[in-house]
């Protein structure tokens, strides 16, 4: 461990901070041990403002420790705001996480990520369409990262992961708490890929409802462009589309639904967004063409077969009933 030591994490677990409080705090001390010597007066010294909360830094290092301790026992990592391995486009926006947990591999920071998300109860069409532009991105070598949600997201992290590529799935709970369940062979497969299980929560952080739209914000910041498959009204990936407008990402919505205009999918939803200036993706050719990768390599070709060959939709309804082409 190096002359930091444990000072990242006890500043990570400190109450009553925003995440602005924290990453100047980060910037501000260098070693543990300095740090654990100030007085909480110092601190709203270092802060210019009152701090309302309990204040015992003794409790808030055997809290860190404890964390080193599950974190070493659960196979979960972690890389603070100060480290030179935590993802550049997340230390850009306004509120980055000051820690990050992950199990795996982080991302390639030379590499460019897909942001794909959408409602968790989808229409056929946005499953398919979900799949396909994943799978197809994948075959170019386009990672996705999404939530692991049911339906849309889910239905990315499949169609990605099963053209070869680590995927990316970002948790509103702790890295070792997957939820739901019911994609833990799904978040095995990311792991097993390649890829990564990342979150801003200590290990056995239960999920909770307001944990989700923070993560949105990992999400966006992660991705070169934000896909939104689906998102009726009221939907948790309209919390993204709007991170990603605030983070100066592209944002673009999916031909199956931003062309609906009634039902669940109404002027509130997709159909909105691309109302409102959103781009139109009908296939993961768009995506290329878009990041300026069209080229006459093999990569390319597979990406075009794959778009004619129609084989998306039998794909995704096989996901669907979980059975293995």
């Amino acid at each position: 461990m190096d002359e930091r030591g444990l000072l990242d994490l006890i500043i990570a677990v400190l109450p009553g901070l925003t995440y602005p409080d924290r990453i100047l705090l980060q910037q501000a001390f260098d070693r543990e041990e300095d740090f654990v010597i100030q007085s909480k007066g110092n601190i709203e010294k270092c802060l210019k403002r009152e701090l309302i909360c309990f204040w015992n830094i003794d409790e808030f290092r055997v809290r860190a420790e404890w964390i080193t301790s599950v974190c070493a026992k659960r196979s979960i990592q972690w890389v603070s705001w100060t480290d030179a391995a935590y993802p550049p486009l997340l230390r850009e926006i306004y509120d980055p996480p000051p820690v990050i947990f992950y199990r795996g591999r982080l991302p390639n920071p030379e590499k460019s990520l897909l942001g794909m998300v959408g409602t968790r109860k989808p229409s056929p069409e946005g499953s398919e369409q979900a799949y396909s532009i994943a799978h197809g991105a994948g075959l170019a070598g386009i990672s996705v990262v999404s939530g692991l949600a049911l339906g849309i997201d889910a239905m990315s992290h499949r169609g990605n992961l099963s053209a070869g590529v680590p995927g990316y799935a970002v948790l509103g709970s702790g890295a070792d708490e997957i939820y739901p369940s019911s994609n833990r062979t799904l978040a095995k497969r990311i792991l097993d890929h390649g890829g990564a299980i990342l979150c801003e929560y200590p290990p056995g952080t239960r999920p909770a409802k307001w944990n989700f739209p923070a993560r949105n914000r990992i999400i966006s910041a992660l991705s070169r462009s934000v896909l939104v498959v689906e998102a009726p009204q009221k939907s948790g990936a309209l919390i993204t589309a709007g991170f990603a407008l605030e983070h100066g990402k592209e944002l673009w919505v999916a031909s199956s639904s931003a062309m609906r205009q009634y039902g669940a999918f109404d002027k509130s939803g997709t159909a909105k967004l691309a109302d409102d200036g959103a781009e139109i993706i009908f296939s993961a050719r768009d995506v290329l063409e878009k990041w300026n990768m069209e080229t006459a390599d093999d990569k390319t070709a597979a990406v075009t077969e794959w778009c004619e060959s129609g084989k998306g939709l039998a794909s995704s309804m096989a996901n669907l009933l979980e059975i293995e082409l």
